[in-house]
């Protein structure tokens, strides 16, 4: 990736570890110029009090939080797979109904003008 080019970042949450003070997240960032992943990343992450200067659990509204996300994560990737699948399915469909006929056959080009 070089200037000008412009970034997008995706978090995704992790499910929780054991470690009540700590959470991860999955990052992917996105060149827009050339609409493809430039770099994947993990985050590991805790909550700090700096006062005290040392991890702390998590207040557990944070916990219930994540977890909500986590659950609407799930769900998010289950209906997208399937509007996914309905689409691949839909997309043979018309090919089957264009190409698999007698005498069809691919216009590919050609050189010769």
């Amino acid at each position: 990736m070089t200037w000008p080019d412009r970034i997008t970042v995706y978090h995704k949450l992790r499910p929780l570890p054991a470690d009540p003070a700590a959470f991860g997240l999955d990052v992917m960032i996105l060149s827009e110029l050339h609409q493809r992943p430039a770099a994947r990343c993990a985050e590991s992450l805790v909550v700090y009090d700096y006062l005290h200067g040392r991890k702390v659990a998590m207040p557990s509204f944070m916990r219930d939080v994540f977890e909500e996300t986590l659950r609407l994560q799930d769900t998010a990737k289950t209906d997208y797979s399937r509007r996914v699948q309905s689409l691949l399915e839909r997309v043979k469909r018309l090919e089957k109904e264009s190409w698999n006929q007698e005498g069809a056959k691919a216009d590919v080009g050609s050189a010769v003008t």
